[in-house]
Formats: C-alpha cells, sequence, structure tokens
C-alpha cells in the first residue's frame, strides 16, 4: 500500500471532524499527521498537537488550529508539515512575513487586544477563516489568550452546530485565565453573524497590520493607571463578585497594565530603543502582576494584606516616574 503523506493523512483527519461539527469525542492523534510529534489521546474539547517550534497548540475545527507564535524557521517547517497554508496572527507584534514566505505560508495580520474583540475584527477574522486557503494557524504570542478566544469566535461565527459552553471549555483547556473577563465575554456576548452579513465584510487582510504607536499604547496604559489611583486612593474597596467587561475592577485593572507593558515591550519601536528603557518596562509588568495577584488573592481568601498592595502600586509608580523623567517628551536620538 501505498504510503500516504503527512499532509493528506492531516486532511482526511480534518474532514472527518468537519462531518462531525462541534461535537468532539475521543480520538487519536496520528503521529504522520503532527509530524511525528507525540500521540495524544485525549476526551477533552479539542485536541492538543505537539510540534518543534510551537507551543500549546490545539486543533480547533477540521479546518483552523490555534497557538503560539512560530519560532524561527523550525516552527514555520512545522506548520509547512501540518498543511498550514495560511496564517493569522492576532498579536501586536509584527509578523515575521519574510519567513514565512520562504516556507511558501500566506500571514494575515489582525490584532486584537485583552479587553476583547470588537465585533467588526470578529468578522474579519471569521471571513479569513472562511475564505482563505487552509488550513489556518490562528496565534497570538503564547497561544493562551487571545488566540483561543479569537478561535472560539470565528468557530461560533462559522459552524451553527457549535455551542458557547464548547468554546469556552477549549478556551479553559488552550489556559486561558479566567481573569480576563473581557476575553470570555467575547463567545457569550457573540450574536452569530448570518452568512450574508460575512459575504459583505471586506476582504481586506494586511500581512502587516497599521498598529497604533507606542505613544498611543502608553494612552492606554495612563488609562488603566488611572483606574489604579483611583482604587488605591479608596483603600482598594470594592464589592466581592464577579466583574463584567468594561467594569474597573482593580485587579483585572492590574493585570490589563501588566499586559500592556508586555505588549509594549514586544514592539520593534521599543526594541530599537535603549535597554534600560525596556527594564523599565519590565519591572513595571512585574509589579503590576504582583499587585493583580495580591488583590485577586485577597478577595478570594478574604485575607487582606494592605501594605503588600500599596508597596506594588509605589513600585510601578516609582517606575513611570523615573521612565517620564528620562523620556517623556525627548526624542529616541536623546535618549542615553
Amino acid at each position: 500500500m501505498m504510503q500516504m503523506s503527512g499532509f493528506r493523512i492531516f486532511l482526511t483527519l480534518t474532514l472527518l471532524q468537519v462531518a462531525s461539527g462541534c461535537q468532539q469525542q475521543d480520538r487519536v492523534v496520528d503521529r504522520a499527521a503532527t509530524g511525528g510529534g507525540d500521540a495524544m489521546r485525549t476526551a477533552e474539547a479539542a485536541m492538543k498537537i505537539e510540534k518543534a517550534g510551537l507551543h500549546n497548540v490545539y486543533q480547533i475545527n477540521g479546518n483552523l488550529l490555534s497557538g503560539s507564535s512560530p519560532e524561527g524557521d523550525e516552527g514555520f517547517r512545522s506548520l509547512q508539515e501540518l498543511g498550514i497554508q495560511t496564517i493569522i496572527s492576532v498579536d501586536g507584534a509584527r509578523p515575521d512575513v519574510d519567513r514565512a514566505h520562504q516556507f511558501g505560508l500566506q500571514y494575515v495580520h489582525l490584532p486584537v487586544g485583552y479587553e476583547g474583540i470588537s465585533r467588526p475584527q470578529t468578522l474579519r477574522l471569521a471571513k479569513a477563516v472562511r475564505d482563505l486557503p487552509g488550513p489556518v494557524y490562528l496565534h497570538c504570542h503564547h497561544g493562551k489568550h487571545r488566540g483561543p478566544a479569537a478561535a472560539a469566535a470565528i468557530q461560533l461565527c462559522l459552524d451553527e452546530s457549535c455551542t458557547v459552553e464548547h468554546v469556552i471549555a477549549v478556551m479553559k483547556q488552550a489556559g486561558t485565565d479566567p481573569h480576563y473577563s473581557g476575553l470570555y465575554a467575547v463567545p457569550r456576548l457573540l450574536i452569530r453573524p448570518t452568512p450574508v452579513e460575512l459575504d459583505q465584510v471586506p476582504a481586506e487582510f494586511p500581512e502587516v497590520a497599521d498598529v497604533s504607536g507606542l505613544a498611543q499604547l502608553m494612552v492606554e496604559i495612563d488609562a488603566r493607571w488611572d483606574q489604579l489611583k483611583k482604587a488605591y486612593d479608596a483603600g482598594w474597596v470594592r464589592d466581592r463578585g464577579e466583574s463584567e467587561p468594561g467594569d474597573h475592577d482593580p485587579p483585572h485593572e492590574a493585570l490589563m497594565l501588566a499586559e500592556h507593558f508586555r505588549e509594549a515591550n514586544r514592539r520593534q519601536d521599543v526594541q530599537d530603543r535603549s535597554a534600560l528603557f525596556q527594564e523599565m518596562l519590565i519591572k513595571a509588568d512585574e509589579a503590576a502582576v504582583a499587585l493583580g495577584t495580591t488583590l485577586r488573592l485577597a478577595r478570594e481568601t478574604e485575607s487582606w494584606d494592605r501594605d503588600l498592595a500599596d508597596q506594588s502600586f509605589q513600585r510601578i509608580k516609582v517606575s513611570c516616574v523615573n521612565c517620564h523623567e528620562k523620556y517623556r517628551d525627548i526624542s529616541q536620538g536623546d535618549e542615553k
């Protein structure tokens, strides 16, 4: 019997999965289909695939995989072995378009934020997966938060048999932090588009999106910081209970602030700046993570360490003040 290529086996498996819609059953990943990666038997919502240069990869359905940014030649080679034809990045960083082209892969850049995904961007993502050559590999940075949320929205848009409960289970399986209330709100609040509505979405799929500049990102950081200052002045007091999208919940504000610092440090225009500038962002990120952890722990355990929260808040403040004194309102050429 003639041996089937890894790509043909992958397509055979995925076509079978399309036929079963969202009803994922216990199955085995063929080693050839994963390019020799470890087979993993699972009864989970999505099927995990282990490949070199890729992390947290899940087969969402027959035409869509979700995971991390591909790392170097190894990651893009793995995508090629999986038969991927189109890569969609929802990360804010510039995609490695040139390397993708070397492996015969098409890139699409449709970035989203941690606060959620707008309906227009959701529909663009769904149309891209529907109309562009597949299979499609969708990624954020680590493949844990924005990517799975975007994949959840896409699946609900394109598969009427799919349920909100199913896609949320996939998000949890991929490791999406439940504290990202805006991301979990995406599938919960989504109104499914009609095929006609998707047809009317402009087929504009840039390889590199015009992401807002560092100045705009700093405006968003300032907005989060203003909310934390109000919470600090109020003694971090807030009624217990789950936060809603758009709610100024102190632990969530700290989490979003940390992500903004982290996103800033991945930008090319930041990487081109001084090492000291990057180190200040790292310290601010670490302090914001510590603040968010302390505030969540206080709420979940009903214990309270006001001093620890205040110390983390002050660390963020010092980092921002030092950064502003050295870099705000001066050109990059004046940095030392």
